[in-house]
């Protein structure tokens, strides 16, 4: 991949928030594309490796880039390029395929007003968490993939706060544990634990992603501003999903997904709300 095709297809500032989707398999790809469309970004880019077919979707919003996604590193490596590559000022969400990025109110504002609000409080992020989806019938759903038969984990959530490397507490930062991840830690990778993560972000000279997932500046891994509550967002995902079905350790403990705790989802941010996973802040 030419890092000016990947600059070219994150356009400027001025066309609206871009969003990247990696393609790692076929799962969803359209209907991720189809819902990152319908949020209202004025740049949709999608990365798929040579072998997966390309969408069918003629808006003129949507840029393809061709690129290996799958294996160890990767999707960082090229995640890391994107924001190497944006300009300044661009206000940047990524996910991959079988993701969905809700925000409160996603249903009748689009992102650009989003992020037209979070500046207005002079901040250049978005946090929120990762909340898990999983099919309601596995056996109907081998894949571990069920859009609009799904279920998420309406409880079991712990945040609390987040610590340096020397013990000390990071201000409004927190960890987030939860859903299939906390409930299948043995077979989770520990390195994504952590639900919490920037879901948009507003790409600055110098800014920097750590090996660990870690902003530089610290201020993109924040959940709210210092002088009140800030909106954040959600990633509903399949990927937890998708990793514990395709694979060969923990496949025969997934064959129940559905607990106690699960509740058929819905695909709105009301539910969302409140559930307790993502708030308006002063967005309302």
């Amino acid at each position: 991949m030419r890092i000016t095709a990947l600059r070219r297809a994150l356009g400027q500032p001025e066309d609206g928030p871009t969003a990247l989707m990696l393609a790692e398999d076929a799962a969803e790809i359209e209907g991720t594309l189809r819902h990152l469309l319908g949020l209202g970004f004025g740049r949709v880019v999608a990365v798929l490796p040579d072998d997966l077919e390309a969408p069918a979707i003629g808006d003129p919003r949507l840029h393809l880039v061709t690129a290996e996604t799958r294996g160890p590193g990767r999707a960082e490596a090229l995640l890391d390029a994107a924001l190497a590559a944006a300009p300044p000022g661009l206000w940047l969400h990524w996910c991959h395929n079988a993701e969905y990025l809700l925000f409160p109110h996603c249903e009748s504002r689009g992102v650009e007003e989003l992020c037209r609000f979070v500046e207005g409080e002079r901040r250049a992020v978005v946090g929120g968490c990762i909340v898990d989806l999983y099919p309601a019938d596995v056996a109907a759903h081998p894949d571990g993939v069920a859009p609009g038969a799904a279920c998420f984990d309406r409880i079991g959530y712990v945040a609390m706060p987040r610590h340096d490397e020397a013990g000390q507490q990071l201000p409004r930062q927190v960890r987030i544990l939860g859903g299939l991840r906390r409930r299948f830690a043995e077979h989770a990778d520990p390195a994504r634990h952590d639900l919490a993560r920037p879901m948009l972000l507003r790409v600055a000279p110098g800014m920097r992603r750590d090996p660990d997932g870690r902003f530089a500046p610290p201020e993109y891994d924040t959940i709210e501003g210092p002088w009140h509550r800030s909106p954040t967002a959600a990633l509903a995902s399949f990927r937890a999903a998708k990793a514990l079905r395709r694979n060969p350790a923990s496949r025969a403990a997934a064959t129940r997904l559905r607990w106690a705790g699960s509740a058929r989802f819905d695909g709105t941010s009301r539910q969302l709300l409140e559930a307790g996973l993502m708030e308006p802040g002063q967005w309302v």
